[in-house]
């Protein structure tokens, strides 16, 4: 399954771009971070939500679509 992930705020710094297509055989979204994990080590270190097109989702969440965004967290003003 091809899947674009997006990154933002500082995943992006850690990660070191904006977004990727990868080929992944994860069917959740835990399966997805468990490697992004291993590609980006350092990601361990730092809170973020998942959003699958554009909703957020929880970690046990299917992937369904093809749209993944890292997201960091927000603060509100």
């Amino acid at each position: 399954m091809k899947i674009n992930i997006k990154y933002f705020g500082q995943i992006a710094e850690v990660t070191n771009r904006d977004s990727e297509i990868i080929e992944v055989s994860a069917k959740t979204i835990s399966e997805l971070t468990d490697w992004i994990y291993l590609k980006f080590p350092d990601l361990k270190n730092k809170d973020f939500q998942v959003a699958q097109n554009q909703e957020l989702v929880s970690i046990e969440t299917k992937i369904t679509g093809n749209e993944i965004a890292l997201l960091p967290p927000f603060s509100g003003g």
